[in-house]
């Protein structure tokens, strides 16, 4: 039965809600104060609690304050006069599921208890499935199949690589992979190759001597060493430099190395595992990547899949991490309603499992109320005013697709501005101010479609971008020259496009780099990286 306990001295109170969640077919059971409820808590408990705030001895907030010490997942609804809202406040801050104002509607009454059984009994099944806090959280086929590879690899040293997309948790997996070892004892020591300098990159992970190198004064242990009979994860090995491929792939053949300036060779027991975000088989044809290196880190790949491919783990996902930051922050844990769960789990997540947990969070130190509600949800989450547009349009030109690159209709992007730059403005007299004009803001358009006529128009963004790229190349064969034996047309649109897409997420971000990465689904030492390629330290 779904029990329903009314704490009210008020008996004509008690006696309307009483009688009316009967028929709705409640179990109702009525107090006329706080410490016959407590009593009563001893042996038994409800599903909801509705408590009046103004009782005489122990008020409603006081009562609601012991039933959360000792239920915490029990939804509590305080019911107060309209004039006691700042107790309401008080209500919310001490974790009530919601507060119901006098004289009440008994219909919105009704309504408000059956959502607060529905969220009691999702709380119970949630705590079922999450008894100890496991540590990686999972349902979904891709990511069960991860688990099952790392029980197979439980007793084995083998080297493992695992690709992903960033935030999606590949840290994560090593270190499960790590925990579950014969290495577990041992230390597991992480080192990511993208955000130590190159130069200082060799010492972090070989060690140097004492006057290896000015500035060396006395001898230091590399990563290697640090790890010596345990685990060590090199992140984003991708972006290692080709002379420390080198060396990496001298130790995964023979199991030695050096420090740096040192002459004496060092045994590297230690089991390696290497994670990346790019596409190392495509590195290793553009010659960035040493192929034999990368077949000696491939001999076991695992593939985390990004949180958009694994959608029915966002609720546990979203419970762990609310839970979490109310832990860290003191606070009670925040509920989310049922409409905020459905745009959650609907939303694409391009900053994956990170993201995610970056938005629980935001929520925790910002969500008004206890249950979040869908529009208490931080912007990016929140769909686009301006409505569908076409998804299709806009993954065509991008390698991590649609869910992080949509781009608000208040905000243009100057393509066609910006291709003109890039061409030393040999198409001002090609027609392109037409197309041009078709990306200007809104409020340049006139008429009362302006938004929707903007969105139109950059909906066909590639179609136009086609139509400058023939009108470049146009314009190289109306020269009358022979096609080049070298061009760097295409460098200057990857740049011109490349700068224009992170300057504009850094201006939407205010300058934020890690949240404009987020947005773009790039990683943050990519974002990082291509910054300073294109001379962008300005916008950042």
């Amino acid at each position: 039965m779904n029990a329903v306990w009314v704490v009210d001295d008020d008996q004509s109170i008690r006696w309307v809600l009483e009688r009316a969640l009967q028929r709705e077919g409640f179990e109702v059971r009525a107090f006329g104060s706080a410490k016959d409820c407590l009593s009563a808590l001893e042996t038994d408990a409800p599903k909801v609690l509705v408590s009046d705030i103004r009782m005489p001895g122990q008020s409603g907030l006081e009562l609601l304050q012991q039933v959360k010490a000792r239920r915490p997942g029990m939804p509590v609804i305080i019911m107060t006069a309209f004039s006691d809202l700042d107790s309401a406040v008080s209500s919310f801050q001490g974790g009530a599921f919601e507060y119901l104002p006098k004289p009440f509607d008994l219909p919105h009454a009704i309504e408000l208890i059956r959502r607060a059984v529905v969220e009691s009994d999702r709380e119970a099944a949630a705590d079922e499935g999450v008894l100890d806090a496991p540590e990686m959280l999972g349902q979904a086929p891709a990511m069960q199949e991860v688990f099952r590879a790392i029980g197979r690899l439980s007793q084995s040293n083998v080297t493992v690589l695992i690709t992903g997309e960033s935030g999606s948790g590949k840290e994560l997996i090593a270190q499960a992979l790590h925990r579950h070892s014969v290495r577990a004892p041992q230390p597991f020591v992480a080192l990511n190759a993208a955000a130590i300098p190159r130069d200082l990159l060799e010492s972090e992970l070989f060690g140097h001597e004492r006057g290896a190198f000015t500035g060396a004064q006395q001898m230091r242990r590399g990563r290697f060493e640090q790890a010596e009979g345990g685990t060590l994860f090199l992140d984003e090995i991708g972006d290692m430099p080709p002379e420390l491929q080198t060396r990496l792939l001298r130790v995964l053949s023979d199991g030695h190395f050096y420090r740096v300036g040192g002459h004496q060779p060092l045994k590297a027991n230690v089991r390696v595992i290497a994670a990346t975000h790019q596409n190392l088989e495509e590195r290793v044809r553009q010659g960035l990547f040493r192929e034999d290196l990368f077949h000696r880190l491939n001999v076991i790949r695992l593939r985390l899949p990004p949180l958009r491919e694994r959608g029915e783990d966002v609720p546990l996902l979203a419970k762990h991490f609310l839970a979490r930051s109310a832990r860290d922050l003191g606070v009670e844990a925040k509920r989310l309603s049922e409409e905020a769960l459905a745009r959650l789990c609907a939303f694409s997540w391009p900053g994956n499992v990170r993201q995610l947990e970056n938005v629980c969070h935001w929520l925790t130190v910002m969500a008004p109320a206890q249950v979040v509600e869908a529009k208490d949800l931080p912007p990016e989450i929140q769909p686009m005013s301006g409505a569908a547009l076409p998804a299709k349009s806009w993954a065509v030109p991008f390698e991590h697709g649609a869910s992080g690159l949509v781009m608000e209709a208040a905000a243009p992007v100057p393509v066609a501005g910006a291709l003109l730059e890039a061409a030393g403005g040999e198409l001002s007299a090609s027609g392109s101010s037409g197309i041009a004009a078709l990306w200007a803001s809104p409020a340049t358009l006139g008429g009362s479609g302006t938004v929707t006529a903007a969105v139109d128009a950059r909906s066909n963004w590639a179609s136009m971008l086609e139509t400058e790229v023939t009108k470049l190349l146009a314009a190289q064969s109306a020269r009358g020259e022979p096609a080049p034996e070298s061009s760097d047309l295409m460098d200057q649109l990857t740049r011109t496009f490349e700068s224009t897409v992170i300057r504009s997420a850094l201006r939407h971000t205010r300058g934020r780099r890690i949240d404009a990465a987020l947005r773009l689904g790039i990683g943050r030492n990519t974002i990082t990286r291509k910054i300073q390629d294109l001379g962008l330290e300005d916008d950042a």
